[in-house]
C-alpha cells in the first residue's frame, strides 16, 4: 500500500496536469507532461553554458552556410504558416479583437487554432538551434541573458497555452510574433547566404522598430482584459503585460544606443561593411556606439 504523502503527490500531479488540461491536446507529443519538455530546455542550457562552449574552446568555429540558409528558409516557411493560419483561423474570421474566449469544442474551427497552437510550441522548440548553431559558430557574444531568458520561457509558456488554454485571446500575442520572426528569419536567411547580399540588408535597424511595435500591440491589446471579461483568464496579464514592458524598455534604449544619431547611424553601416561575412548576423546584435548594448539585443523574439 502506498503511503499518504505519496498518493497525495500523485492526486496533485493528477489535477494539475490532468484535470486541468484541455483534454483534447492533452493527449499530444510532449504535451500530457512538463517533464520531456522541461528536459529538452535542462539540455538546452546544460550544452549552451557549459559542454558546448567547452567542447568548441580549442576548435575552430564550423562553417554553417549552407545549414543556416536552409535552417532560416524552414522557420520563415513555418512563420508564414503560424500568420496566415492564425488570422485566417481565427482573427479575421472569427474572434472579437476585445475579448475572445478559449473555444474548449471539438469543432473543426475551435480544433484548428488548438493545432496552430501547437504547432507554435513546436516552433518554439525548434528555435533553440539559434543558441546551438552560435555556440557551435563561436558566437558567443549573442549568447546574451535576454536571448537565453526568451529561449527558455518561450516554450514553456507556448506549452501551457497548448495544454490548458489553446486558443482565445492570447493567440494574438502568437500570430504578430509570427509575422516578426517572417521578417526576422528573412534578414538571417539573406545574412547567411553571403557578402553579396549584404547590400540588401539596409533594412536591418526596422526589426528594432517592428520589435517594440509588436510589444506595444500586445501590451495594449492584453491589457483589454483589465476592463473586459469575455471568461478567457485575467491573471494572464499578470505574465503579458510585464513582458511587454521589459522588453519593449530594452530595445527602446537598445535603439536609441544603436541608431539615436546620424553619427551612429554611419557608424554602424560603416561596421556592418567591415564584417559582410558575419553570416547571419542578428539584426540586432552589437552596436558599435556602447558595448554593454550587445548584452540586449540577441534574437529575443
Amino acid at each position: 500500500m502506498s503511503s499518504p504523502n505519496v498518493t497525495t503527490s500523485s492526486n496533485y500531479w493528477d489535477f494539475l496536469f490532468t484535470e486541468l488540461a484541455d483534454p483534447r491536446t492533452n493527449h499530444w507529443p510532449l504535451i500530457s507532461s512538463p517533464v520531456p519538455g522541461l528536459t529538452i530546455i535542462a539540455s538546452y542550457l546544460y550544452f549552451v553554458l557549459n559542454f558546448g562552449p567547452k567542447y568548441m574552446a580549442n576548435r575552430k568555429p564550423f562553417q554553417m552556410q549552407k545549414t543556416l540558409v536552409v535552417y532560416n528558409f524552414i522557420q520563415v516557411l513555418v512563420s508564414v504558416y503560424l500568420f496566415l493560419e492564425g488570422l485566417d483561423g481565427a482573427w479575421l474570421r472569427h474572434y472579437s479583437w476585445r475579448c475572445q474566449p478559449v473555444d474548449f469544442d471539438n469543432n473543426p474551427a475551435a480544433m484548428r487554432v488548438a493545432r496552430g497552437c501547437y504547432i507554435y510550441f513546436l516552433a518554439k522548440i525548434s528555435e533553440l538551434l539559434d543558441t546551438v548553431f552560435f555556440t557551435l559558430r563561436k558566437k558567443d557574444n549573442q549568447i546574451t541573458f535576454l536571448h537565453l531568458y526568451h529561449h527558455t520561457v518561450m516554450p514553456m509558456i507556448s506549452w501551457g497555452a497548448t495544454k490548458y488554454y489553446p486558443g482565445g485571446h492570447g493567440t494574438f500575442i502568437g500570430v504578430i510574433n509570427s509575422f516578426v520572426h517572417i521578417v526576422m528569419y528573412t534578414y538571417y536567411m539573406m545574412a547567411a547566404m553571403g557578402p553579396q547580399y549584404q547590400k540588401y540588408l539596409w533594412w536591418k535597424k526596422y526589426i528594432t522598430n517592428l520589435q517594440m511595435v509588436q510589444f506595444g500591440m500586445a501590451f495594449a491589446h492584453s491589457a483589454q482584459l483589465l476592463w473586459t471579461d469575455c471568461g478567457y483568464p485575467r491573471w494572464s496579464v499578470f505574465f503579458t503585460l510585464p513582458n511587454a514592458i521589459f522588453f519593449y524598455m530594452l530595445f527602446n534604449d537598445f535603439y536609441k544606443k544603436s541608431y539615436g544619431s546620424k553619427k551612429a547611424a554611419a557608424a554602424k553601416l560603416a561596421n556592418d561593411a567591415a564584417n559582410a561575412d558575419n553570416n547571419n548576423t542578428h539584426p540586432t546584435t552589437t552596436p558599435t556606439t556602447t558595448p554593454s548594448a550587445d548584452k540586449v539585443a540577441s534574437k529575443e523574439l
